[in-house]
């Protein structure tokens, strides 16, 4: 597999980190937490550069770039611990309509989010901490003229506001994705650790979905396939923007024990904070070398596809620990305060860290398919 970047990617990656320090500081971020009311400026300043059009395909009115792209955006947002529904629309409701819709159903809702005229998410747990295919219950049913879909979806990255919601069920003995408008759906906004984006409960009590927004063949091995393909792309670009927000916490901790004086020299001189800072940093590039290889692996539709999704994630979620943490303790008091912009990372690495799977259940997942028997 090709691990390298191309110039190319390289640019975007400093056009957006560029675009991200000038538009979306730790003051936008601090405002949407203390107000509560979305970024829609920077949402409109995304739109007017494309982002939403990045992943969804040329003959759909989209830029066409490959996920490796998407992934170097998703990594840059968490940099900036940046709001707005940019992430969930691009790489979770676009690849399961991409993946999973006919040619028809993928021109009418991708064109919608290349022009940036739609916002949409994913609703695939149905239980609080557990993503795998084999915990759905969500069912779809056959009705006249169209679905009926019955259940309670969690860790749901969309507000009200939210267009479309991409929402995964049961059908019979298999597995489908419909397209929900968000206004058809009743939202239990969660009070979570990260107030910068909303998350949400959503509750389906039999809701009507027209025949021509179930995507492709509900129940068919196809729509599963489809599914497990968007799905593995969404939890990569989740570990990704937990990796990037990691990184920015690491750099900012590592400022500060170069400025911090202590005993008239700086507190990083010291063998114990050296020693936090090697522990963080090797976590850093062990969690990016896995999970580049997890976008490498997606993009050439690899045979590991799977289980470096897994150890991808696993990995950024045991990242997050250790920065979160040895950052707690080399701030000191100054970390613990409101005033400090070390909360807004944490919080939001700490979220994203649980979403689509934590280390533990991915490396159970790592160890099933190893064949590897893990008692229960």
């Amino acid at each position: 597999m090709d691990l390298e970047f191309t110039d190319d990617q390289d640019e975007l990656r400093d056009s957006v980190r560029s675009f991200l320090q000038k538009e979306c500081p730790p003051e936008v971020v601090r405002a949407v937490v203390e107000t509560g009311q979305p970024a829609d400026k920077l949402w409109s300043a995304m739109v007017g550069l494309d982002w939403p059009a990045l992943a969804v395909p040329e003959e759909n009115g989209g830029i066409g770039l490959t996920f490796v792209e998407t992934a170097v955006v998703a990594e840059e947002l968490g940099r900036a611990v940046a709001p707005g529904p940019f992430l969930a629309t691009a790489t979770q409701f676009t690849p399961v309509v991409r993946e999973v819709g006919s040619a028809e159903q993928r021109q009418r809702f991708l064109s919608q989010v290349a022009a940036g005229s739609i916002t949409g998410s994913l609703a695939l747990a149905d239980h609080p901490r557990r993503w795998s295919f084999d915990d759905l219950t969500t069912r779809a049913e056959l009705v006249d003229g169209g679905w009926a879909l019955s259940g309670t979806k969690y860790g749901v990255l969309a507000g009200p506001d939210t267009d479309e919601i991409a929402v995964i069920a049961r059908v019979g003995q298999g597995v489908g994705a419909f397209v929900v408008p968000g206004a058809a759906i009743n939202f239990a906004p969660v009070r979570s650790l990260d107030a910068s984006r909303p998350f949400s409960t959503l509750t389906l009590e039999g809701v009507h979905v027209a025949a021509d927004r179930a995507l492709g063949e509900p129940g068919s091995g196809a729509s599963l396939s489809g599914i497990a393909r968007a799905v593995e792309e969404a939890t990569v670009a989740m570990a990704l923007e937990t990796l990037g927000t990691s990184d920015a916490l690491f750099q900012m901790v590592l400022a500060y024990v170069k400025d911090r004086q202590q005993f008239g020299v700086p507190i990083g001189s010291f063998q114990a904070v050296k020693h936090k800072m090697a522990d963080m940093f090797v976590a850093i590039e062990r969690a990016r070398a896995l999970c580049y290889h997890a976008v490498a692996a997606i993009s050439e539709d690899a045979v590991v596809r799977s289980s470096a999704v897994a150890m991808a994630k696993a990995a950024s979620d045991d990242c997050q620990r250790t920065v979160c943490q040895d950052s707690f303790q080399s701030f000191g008091g100054i970390g613990f305060t409101w005033e400090h912009d070390a909360h807004l990372f944490i919080k939001r690495a700490k979220t994203t860290g649980v979403l689509f799977g934590d280390a533990h259940a991915h490396a159970l997942s790592v160890a099933e398919q190893l064949g590897v028997n893990v008692a229960p």
